[in-house]
């Protein structure tokens, strides 16, 4: 059976060409639970048989992606938020729950959708506390493609080196998905540390002036 899916995604690839691949990327990081790992390597694949062009795989993989989270964003931006707004307290989310998730969105929103685009199962549901949160969408934007981006060239070069072995890139995925586990805590780790290396001589400041008025 899934090897039929995977024949059909090759033929409506090579069918629709490049907006099937932003039509299928779209899908995938949306509410549609679409694996990625079966739209981006076939589409490499067909460029290693010189049927399509890589860079672009990568650019409509990226764009399709970049437009199913601002989907999700637009989604929970205009419907969940008065939702939550109205009906919260039922659900224990109180308007000051809702003003911690705007507050934590406005300082590390940027790194958080970043980290989540490159994490499964996560991926395509970060754009959803990002609207809640009303984060400012050119930075959620850009955070989405770089991390998208990363995703999407990893598929497209698995595709385009490995061909259409499935069994070989799954393998590859799997250790690729351990790396991208390893790079996000490494991303993680310079983050906080550089965030307790702002924060320090912020407090060390205020601490002075408030010595200095008695």
């Amino acid at each position: 059976m899934f090897h039929d899916l995977i024949v059909w995604i090759v033929a409506t690839v090579s069918h629709w060409g490049y907006p099937g691949i932003v039509v299928l990327m779209f899908l995938e990081s949306s509410f549609f639970p679409f694996p990625s790992e079966v739209v981006i390597p076939p589409a490499g694949y067909l460029a290693a048989q010189g049927e399509m062009s890589l860079p672009l795989v990568i650019g409509m993989g990226i764009l399709g992606s970049l437009l199913g989270a601002c989907f999700n964003y637009w989604l929970a931006c205009t419907w969940g938020r008065p939702f939550f707004e109205r009906y919260g307290r039922y659900l224990l989310i109180s308007p000051q729950t809702l003003e911690r998730a705007d507050r934590f969105f406005a300082r590390h929103g940027h790194i958080s959708t970043f980290i989540g685009r490159l994490l499964p199962g996560i991926r395509q549901y970060i754009s959803l506390p990002a609207g809640l949160a009303r984060m400012n969408l050119l930075l959620f934007a850009i955070f989405t493609a770089c991390g998208a981006g990363i995703w999407v060239v990893i598929l497209a070069l698995g595709g385009y080196l490995i061909g259409n072995n499935q069994q070989l890139i799954s393998q590859y995925m799997h250790q690729a998905l351990f790396a991208l586990a390893a790079l996000c805590g490494v991303i993680l780790v310079f983050y906080l540390w550089r965030l307790k290396k702002r924060v320090k001589p912020a407090v060390e400041t205020a601490c002075a002036e408030e010595t200095e008025k008695f």
